[in-house]
């Protein structure tokens, strides 16, 4: 990988990424799709522990007087920059949306991306939680004056969007929640981590730089990095796995003896290949275990192997049920989640599949791939850590007519803003 001009390095710095220490760190490159024509946009970055990373997506979603964006992305130049031309198209950001309770990677970026903002509303979901002390928001840096919490003090641009809660699920050590969106207009739904769509083909993302991809696709440690479309289609398939299932029944971890043995070896004498550190050893059935997981030549619509057997094991009801209200609107045609693939085509049919297909497998299994996520969980249990019966808040929306008075009230706020 060449090294980047300084200007572009300035561009793609994010000086708060200790706060989630999570790779590529404090370099983030931030590639911009139009999703769908003059509509909805997708600025997406990667995200992962080390060199097992998948692109996390902040959806641009255009409304009649602005923008508005869901699931907030850490805003640096590159991103402040694509907003900007946007703007200067479309209108201001009118709306900065946190469609997630837990989702740290989307949470710790919004104070920054609200500050870069300061006339957007911001809008949270509820049961907001800290740890390893529940904090005010105003605390964890939210502008206490422009932050709102949906559905229980309304809900933006209803005219425009339908807004569908999952939740919240009391986990135990926090909640879990995510709000849905639907653009009537694009039949855009927007969802954040429940939902997935996972491709064979590696994303645009790692175009620049390949190098995770070609990392996973060696076999050994002392393997050189070969950049081929072959290798890095491999290394994305393997990719999925390890984000999936944490560690999949066809990944092995080799002895220390050939472990240590491809350390310095020629052609992997670089930090990009870890200096010949490869701590993995792929049975020859791991691609039937990745078809398995994505059957088909089109992007696959699942629920997160890990949220399925982390946080809704106990909670499969509630699950389908939010599945089922998506395909209650008859205008959904794309699926935009807020990681992997999007655009995805999408309709109540396929939703309405989906819910069945969950309910007539087994649920959240305990062999296999998922064995080592079954385990994470029972430890939890035993530690008390996580209910055995989680509990379900309700969540109420306002009515049309409320909801739709306070969005008249907030659009005039918006337009007296814009003429000052």
């Amino acid at each position: 990988m060449n090294a980047l001009p300084a200007d572009r390095t300035a561009q793609q710095r994010w000086p708060w990424w200790p706060l989630l220490p999570l790779y590529p760190y404090g370099l983030r490159r931030t590639v911009v799709r139009e999703l769908i024509p003059e509509q909805v946009w997708s600025l997406e970055q990667l995200q992962g522990v080390l060199y097992v990373a998948v692109p996390i997506r902040m959806t641009v979603v255009r409304l009649r007087a602005g923008l508005m964006l869901y699931a907030p992305l850490p805003p640096t130049g590159e991103v402040r920059g694509a907003l900007a031309e946007l703007e200067a198209r479309y209108g201001p950001v009118l709306t900065i949306v946190l469609p997630t309770s837990s989702g740290l990677e989307h949470k710790l970026p919004l104070p920054a991306l609200a500050r870069a903002f300061p006339a957007a509303q911001v809008w949270v979901t509820p049961r907001q939680w800290s740890f390893p002390v529940q904090l005010p928001l105003s605390w964890l840096g939210f502008p206490a004056q422009r932050t709102r919490v949906l559905f229980e003090q309304g809900l933006p641009h209803t005219d425009e969007l339908r807004w569908i809660p999952l939740g919240p699920l009391d986990l135990g050590l926090g909640t879990f929640m995510e709000a849905a969106c639907l653009h009537c207009a694009s039949g855009s739904l927007l969802v954040t981590d429940a939902l997935v769509a996972i491709s064979a083909e590696p994303p645009e993302l790692f175009a620049a730089d390949p190098s995770p991809l070609l990392f996973h696709a060696r076999e050994r440690g002392d393997d050189p990095l070969l950049d081929t479309p072959e290798q890095r289609r491999r290394g994305w398939q393997r990719l999925v796995l390890f984000a999936s299932y944490l560690r999949p029944e066809p990944l092995q971890v080799p002895g220390w003896r050939e472990l240590l043995s491809g350390l310095l070896a020629p052609g992997v004498r670089e930090s990009r290949a870890y200096f010949g550190l490869y701590p993995f050893r792929w049975q020859q059935h791991w691609q039937q275990e990745f078809r398995r997981l994505v059957p088909g030549e089109g992007s696959a619509l699942l629920v997160a192997p890990v949220l399925e057997r982390l946080v809704f094991p106990r909670c499969q009801a509630a699950l389908l049920g939010w599945i089922r209200a998506l395909a209650a609107h008859p205008e959904l045609r794309w699926l935009v989640p807020a990681h992997y693939d999007a655009p995805v085509p999408c309709s109540p049919e396929r939703l309405m599949a989906l819910a069945d297909a969950l309910e007539g497998r087994p649920w959240a299994p305990d062999n296999g791939s998922w064995a080592y996520l079954a385990g994470i969980d029972r430890a939890l249990l035993q530690l008390g850590l996580v209910p055995n019966q989680p509990l379900q808040s309700e969540v109420m929306e306002p009515s049309p007519t409320e909801s739709d008075r306070s969005e008249s009230d907030r659009s005039q706020s918006d337009e007296e803003r814009l003429r000052a």
